[in-house]
């Protein structure tokens, strides 16, 4: 059987071992860095993904501590939330959505359900795969002096999704980006996800 914790069949972890198989082959397989990137060559059919993330201040290890520390995990939408595997870990998913105050016209969603919850991303890691509006705000708390232990930022899009994940990586904090325009729940979802195996397997 495959140590992959989504495969729940047979046919799941035959399939799960062949696409690791590929992907190895596609990225290298010396660091977990390198496992990350297959996990996204993997989640996205793209083998261009090997060279569109960038790791800043030590992420793989403050994610597995966060992890192991029981953290919040807060997602910019649900489908990322959803996304998420519930096995291998104890922390609690939250949505930044079910923090929106009722009425904020000035800011999107997602932005609004940041401010929203402050303080409370101390310590936390935050993954956000779609927003770039809630990338940029949680940057605004981060130079404000807020701590997520690790930020995964991915989101997509041609209006301020590049832009968001260079100001990310301008940050003094551990974090997980992709270049340019491409991401999207699907890379963010497979980043956090890979870290989850890697400190499972690490225990």
């Amino acid at each position: 059987m495959s140590n992959d914790l989504g495969a729940r069949t047979d046919e799941a972890a035959r399939i799960s071992r062949l696409s690791r198989e590929i992907a190895r082959e596609i990225v290298g397989d010396e660091t977990d860095e390198d496992r990350i990137r297959q996990r996204v060559v993997i989640a996205t059919g793209d083998p261009a993904f090997k060279d569109l993330l960038i790791f800043k201040n030590n992420p793989v290890e403050r994610g597995i501590e966060a992890i192991r520390s029981r953290c919040d995990i807060y997602t910019d939408i649900r489908m990322v939330k959803v996304g998420i595997t519930s096995k291998g870990h104890e922390c609690e998913i939250r949505t930044f959505l079910d923090h929106e105050p009722e009425e904020n016209s000035s800011l999107t969603r997602t932005a609004a359900g940041v401010f929203a919850v402050g303080d409370a991303l101390n310590s936390s890691i935050v993954v956000i795969g779609n927003a770039p509006s809630a990338t940029m705000a949680l940057c605004e708390l981060i130079e404000g002096g807020i701590k997520p232990a690790l930020v995964i930022a991915t989101p997509v899009g041609f209006v301020n999704a590049a832009e968001s994940k260079e100001w990310v990586r301008r940050l003094d904090i551990p974090s997980i980006t992709s270049v340019g325009t491409r991401g999207g729940t699907p890379v963010a979802v497979a980043v956090v996800n890979e870290l989850v195996r890697i400190s499972v397997e690490k225990d």
